[in-house]
């Protein structure tokens, strides 16, 4: 009987008896999932209905089986034997009692080094599970358990720098090194990991380091013998406090905290942090439907009083701006609001406070299918963001100006219109926001399922704004659905839908409806599609965006043409 050995960690390798199968040696791609599918699973064994399931998901029982048939042979004649997947009836087996695999030695070492509390850093981990075949569902929960288990080993160990290498936002690590650093009475050190565990939580996203994070901080600021804390430093502590109060519902406390670091830094001139108490505040202020005020008089104030601190605070509403043009109550609400922000802006001549009422008139003009006007205010306000050297309000206005161009039938200028906002938008303030909203329109541009790899790759493990996060998802569902990847098409809807709850109604359920519909039809299911096409048309309707309730009307007419529109 032959031994074999498999090695998933990292990459898909085989050897037989000590002898390495060529790549060349698949010639078909589902024998190769096939044998990893079946090293994965207990014992080595499936049921032939759960390897069909597993690899063919989306089809009926004949042509999966089909299917099945052609990958067996194939995965067989790689391994070198027909006993290489053994035949039980109904149950298939790799290699009985002679097979090892990497991942399997990993786990078992793995959790006898955790339940032995020693033998952590013995224990090898090439890398991540099968990263070559990074969608697919039945590989996602053993990738997970197998990362969460090495990040185990890495904190049992000690070993936080590697933690944090892997995982930049585990507080647990910075927390470790925070410790060190105090038990070592390097104030300096603790300081800077603090900061390094609040930037990467951001306060504009309304996460921040949790009690015992800001109690080792606090320590660290009151060392003894050492200089007073700056307003730099308090003012991070007052932030992350104000963090930790607005996530435990003590709304009122949280506001004071944020009222009184947002005066703090506005008198030491500290920009972020001004930006980033304003961001709470209006996170505050949102939750009591209060926020178009609470925007107006940040603005008044900002455009007055702190010119130089303007572009933080504007950079702070800009989330929640976008946020409330997709709610129920549609967008022309902000109609007067642009134009009071205008003129206000043009009496202080602040030129970033006139390019927000102009991206704002002009994203108003956009949805209501005012394209003229739209390209007007959007080309002015693209200019007064270049003039003030404001990046991230010049990478959402070159964002909506590539939707216009795709409404113009030019795709290309488009693409490179957003290849060109792209290394902005990572090196602004409001990348969480601004990145995964430009990988959002270039896969909806293109319609590609070939972009999709490479944005899940600049994602993965970056601080993502979740509202923000919904055109992505739901982009990427319609592209794998049209190119055919139906499972993955689901797994990223119902992410979509659960972020959809976010707002109580509006443009943002509309277009999940649209996407809806785009995997019924390529399910064939044209019925159910063009029900999800009138309703996401109907939505549509309803906030005054007539241009996407017309497309939604126009791709229900003819449910076989619709998933190419």
């Amino acid at each position: 009987m032959a031994v074999c050995e498999i090695s998933l960690l990292g990459g898909f390798a085989v050897r037989v008896d000590g002898q390495a199968i060529p790549e060349g040696a698949w010639r078909h791609t589902r024998a190769a999932q096939l044998v990893k599918v079946l090293a994965l699973a207990d014992g080595h064994r499936l049921l032939r209905e759960q390897a069909m399931e597993l690899l063919w998901p989306d089809l009926d029982p004949a042509a999966a089986s089909a299917n099945l048939r052609k990958a067996l042979h194939y995965a067989r004649q790689a391994l070198g034997s027909p006993a290489s997947i053994a035949d039980h009836g109904n149950q298939l087996e790799l290699f009985p009692a002679s097979v090892v695999v990497d991942a399997e030695v990993f786990e078992r070492n793995a959790r006898q080094a955790l339940a032995a509390h020693s033998g952590y850093q013995a224990v090898r981990y090439p890398g991540d599970l099968l990263p070559e075949d990074r969608y697919a569902a039945w590989a996602e929960d053993h990738r997970d358990r197998l990362r969460g288990l090495h990040l185990d080993l890495l904190r049992a160990a000690g070993l936080s720098h590697d933690v944090l290498a892997i995982d930049p936002a585990d507080e647990e690590a910075h927390r470790g090194l925070m410790q060190q650093a105090l038990d070592a009475g390097d104030r300096s050190a603790v300081v800077r990991q603090f900061e390094q565990l609040r930037h990467r939580l951001r306060a504009d996203l309304g996460v921040g380091p949790d009690r015992a994070s800001i109690t080792l901080y606090e320590k660290a600021l009151a060392l003894s013998p050492g200089p007073p804390p700056t307003p730099g430093e308090i003012t991070q502590s007052l932030l992350a406090r104000s963090l930790v109060q607005l996530n435990s519902g003590q709304l009122e406390d949280s506001a004071r905290t944020a009222g009184r670091a947002r005066a703090l830094a506005i008198a030491a001139q500290l920009g972020r942090e001004a930006g980033e108490a304003s961001a709470i505040l209006g996170i505050l202020a949102n939750l009591r439907g209060e926020w178009r005020e609470a925007f107006r008089v940040d603005f008044e104030d900002s455009v007055r009083r702190e010119p130089r601190l303007a572009s933080f605070v504007f950079d702070a509403h800009t989330c929640l701006a976008e946020f409330s043009l997709c709610g129920p109550n549609g967008h022309e609400q902000f109609a007067g609001l642009a134009a009071e922000l205008a003129s206000s802006a043009q009496h202080h001549r602040s030129i970033q406070g006139e390019a927000i009422g102009e991206l704002l008139a002009g994203e108003i003009a956009l949805f209501s299918g005012r394209l003229d006007d739209a390209h007007r205010r959007l080309t002015l306000a693209l200019q007064l963001y270049e003039h003030a050297g404001a990046t991230s309000g010049k990478v959402l206005t070159i964002q909506r100006l590539a939707e216009l161009a795709v409404l113009d039938g030019e795709r290309g200028q488009a693409t490179r219109l957003l290849y060109d906002a792209l290394p902005m938008a990572h090196a602004a303030w409001l990348g969480p926001h601004l990145v995964v909203r430009t990988h959002a329109l270039l896969v909806e541009a293109n319609d590609s399922v070939q972009l999709i790899e490479a944005a899940d790759g600049e994602l993965q493990g970056a601080n993502v704004c979740p509202p923000c996060s919904l055109g992505y998802l739901v982009a990427t569902s319609k592209a794998f659905a049209r190119g055919g990847d139906l499972t993955q098409s689901q797994r990223r809807l119902d992410d979509a839908e659960r972020l959809a709850g976010l707002w109580p109604g509006g443009a943002a359920h509309a277009t999940v409806w649209e996407a809806r519909a785009v995997l019924r039809q390529a399910h064939g299911d044209f019925d159910r599609a063009r029900a999800f096409w009138q309703e996401a048309a109907d939505r549509f309707a309803e906030v005054g965006r007539p241009r996407d309730r017309d497309r939604c009307l126009s791709a229900g007419k003819d449910d076989r043409e619709g998933i190419h529109h």
